[in-house]
């Protein structure tokens, strides 16, 4: 396969799409984020990149909390909306239904398929972005999106981004951490 050099850039994709959750001023606000991933399994932490100049940066360092809620495909719209709009310049504390789980300072969105309620535990400067590391407190999980006690993807049907577009998740292609045993040099 002929390569082609695209130069340093953090090229990955798909990346999942989600849309970050933090109280600035007593409010809700809501940013969309897809530098997102699991960063460790015990205890459970999860890792967001967050430019420094971005409004809801602010209410994560100030409460030193967050929520990841990743939306489902038919969300594209709102979810777009949390990424060209600024908090700063429009008030996004009513453009979802909101709860509030264990963490009083991380809003979460309740037509959203799954809520991370997260406790920052390290952020680290890396230049433009901010990396916040936060614990995971709770995951709510709608029960519709449940099969057989845990999340069922299908059903949860959540938003990817790839280059400059949304995405559905695409068909099965195998059964991971099986396919494997097949391999033969």
């Amino acid at each position: 396969m002929e390569k082609v050099s695209l130069g340093p850039r953090p090229y990955m994709t798909p990346m999942p799409t989600v849309i970050v959750g933090a109280t600035i001023g007593g409010k809700p606000n809501f940013m969309t984020v897809a530098w997102a991933g699991v960063a460790c399994m015990n205890p459970p932490m999860v890792a967001i990149a967050i430019n420094k100049m971005r409004y809801t940066e602010k209410g994560i360092l100030e409460n030193k909390s967050f929520s990841v809620n990743i939306p489902a495909a038919k969300n594209a719209v709102e979810v777009d909306y949390c990424g060209i709009v600024s908090g700063n310049k429009a008030d996004k504390s009513k453009v979802f239904k909101t709860f509030y789980g264990k963490l009083k300072t991380a809003p979460l969105i309740d037509d959203f398929p799954v809520n991370i309620e997260c406790e920052v535990r390290h952020t680290l400067d890396l230049g433009s972005h901010n990396l916040h590391v936060g614990e995971v407190i709770d995951v709510h999980v709608a029960k519709e999106c449940m099969t057989g006690g845990v999340p069922d993807t299908k059903k949860i049907d959540p938003l990817v981004f790839s280059g400059s577009d949304y995405c559905h998740i695409g068909k099965v292609i195998s059964k991971a951490f099986s396919v494997g045993k097949g391999f033969k040099k």
